[in-house]
């Protein structure tokens, strides 16, 4: 039996009077990790914030290596030997990896900055890691990716206890996530403990000892790690798993996307054919780098084509450009909402109304018309159940469910033939999944024609009628019926399948 690192009795918040935690208990314990699930708003970033010292509890007994203590300050839980990575970056864009690993605890030697100590120190825990970085690069010349490799390097500058890890994976790749899990299990053995977030039930399975549900800023329960699929989902939801995908007829109609013969300038693409119907969801799986993702882009106009054709609606639109594959009828929700979907730093509303702008529903001559575009985003978000209900609030302050709903209301401001959704769920818990998927089958029940990109293998074997599978640039397979399982899309994205 493991110790006891960090135990937590009756906690509760509030913020203004709405309880985001109710009387939650949540241990973790040496050398174990133990997974926070639930949806978002479930009140897991409130719990992980009181444990790395950012929040106060109203309530509630803190204990830390069996003593009762209270954590004043993110400082104090450092000085203890807690540390967290949250989802949100607290990197300064201008610093380089180096001065923001250190940054507020600077290594000085007679009252000045050591260089030569820092640098060598910085070295050290990138070594350790096993992360590709200098200590001189600035952020903002980094990845995303990178970015993340840094977060999670300043948890490292001290001696740790407890590391909390917020959804660690969202921007890394299959062989940075292979990685984060070897460094998980190294510092396992080191006897540290281990809170991890996620909405991935794989990352569950391959790291997990315990995992505790929140729902409603309330404890649901505590299992084993390897608790059934449909159990998580019915503790997480309320709902049974089978209630997760709709259920659609579907009626394909004319061919709204074909693409032949495709080869983009960078390589990405090469040879590809495929095409979409109206009234039916075409699934697009891979692996990483599978070249699944430039499918989407190049169709939108944002990637160059060496040879090949793309046609929408009948018409060679090969070359064209972003906007004048919106005017024509597609619309592209990239993968990542935070860089290329939405403006964080303004009001949602802007978010919503910005690829509409040029339409007479949103302006008159040179001049925007206000009043019609807060009517007509304020209806979106109630459409999309945006929570809180405030389109004048910036995305940054929506969790990413909410964000997510943000993007999907944009793409109801035109009309629309065909929508391209690079994966639609990335980063949302199950009840916004199960909105999110209700969405997508009433555009194709309406008549659309939709594309779904997508890396999660549920989704791709549960949402759509026909999947083309990806591998290595290629097609390597197009699959419908009963040919759309588990084991055959996975051949063909590793490439397993005898010719």
């Amino acid at each position: 039996m493991r110790p006891s690192l960090l135990e937590l009795k009756g906690i509760s918040k509030s913020f203004s009077g709405a309880l985001a935690l109710d009387e939650v208990d949540f241990s973790v314990d040496s050398g174990e990790v133990h997974v926070l699930f639930g949806e978002n708003g479930a009140g897991k970033s409130t719990l992980i914030s009181i444990i790395a010292g950012a929040l106060s509890p109203d309530k509630g007994i803190f204990n830390f290596k069996n003593k009762q203590i209270d954590i004043y300050s993110v400082h104090h839980a450092r000085s203890l030997g807690i540390s967290a990575v949250f989802q949100e970056f607290s990197l300064v864009p201008q610093m380089t990896v180096e001065e923001n690993l250190f940054l507020g605890s600077e290594i000085s030697r007679f009252g000045l900055l050591n260089k030569q100590k820092s640098n060598k120190q910085a070295k050290d825990i990138l070594d350790r890691l096993g992360f590709d970085l200098k200590p001189n690069h600035r952020i903002d010349f980094l990845s995303r990716a990178e970015q993340q490799m840094v977060e999670i390097a300043k948890a490292f500058r001290d001696d740790l206890s407890v590391l909390i890890l917020d959804e660690p994976t969202a921007s890394l790749t299959e062989k940075e996530t292979e990685q984060l899990f070897d460094l998980i299990n190294l510092v396992k053995q080191d006897g540290v403990g281990i809170i991890y977030i996620t909405h991935r039930i794989s990352e569950i399975r391959r790291i997990g000892d315990r995992i505790t549900v929140l729902r409603d800023g309330k404890k649901v329960g505590t299992a084993a790690a390897d608790v059934p699929e449909k159990e998580l989902v019915r503790m997480m939801t309320g709902k049974v798993f089978d209630q997760i995908f709709p259920k659609i007829d579907f009626k394909p109609g004319r061919k709204v996307l074909e693409i032949i013969n495709l080869t983009t300038r960078n390589g990405a693409i090469q040879d590809l054919s495929l095409n979409v119907n109206a009234g039916e969801i075409v699934g697009i799986a891979g692996l990483v780098g599978s070249g699944k993702s430039d499918i989407g882009r190049v169709c939108f106009g944002l990637l160059d084509i060496a040879s090949g054709q793309v046609h929408f609606d009948g018409i060679n639109v090969s070359g064209n450009s972003p906007r004048e594959m919106l005017d024509l009828g597609l619309y592209y929700i990239p993968s990542d909402r935070r860089d290329e979907g939405l403006i964080m730093s303004r009001p949602s509303r802007e978010s919503v109304s910005m690829s509409a702008l040029s339409t007479s529903d949103f302006s008159k001559g040179l001049f925007i018309r206000l009043r019609q575009e807060k009517k007509k985003a304020n209806d979106l978000a109630g459409k999309m159940n945006l929570q809180p209900h405030n389109i004048e609030k910036t995305p940054s302050m929506f969790s990413g469910g909410n964000q997510q709903k943000i993007m999907l209301a944009k793409c109801l401001t035109r009309e629309v033939k065909l929508f391209v959704f690079d994966e639609p769920t990335v980063g949302v818990d199950v009840g916004t999944r199960i909105a999110i998927y209700e969405f997508i089958a009433e555009l194709s029940k309406n008549g659309a024609a939709i594309l779904v990109i997508s890396s999660d293998l549920t989704e791709i074997l549960y949402l759509p009628n026909r999947v083309y599978v990806m591998c290595r640039g290629h097609l390597s397979a197009e699959l419908s019926g009963e040919e759309v399982n588990q084991e055959t899309v996975l051949e063909h994205c590793f490439g397993h399948v005898a010719a």
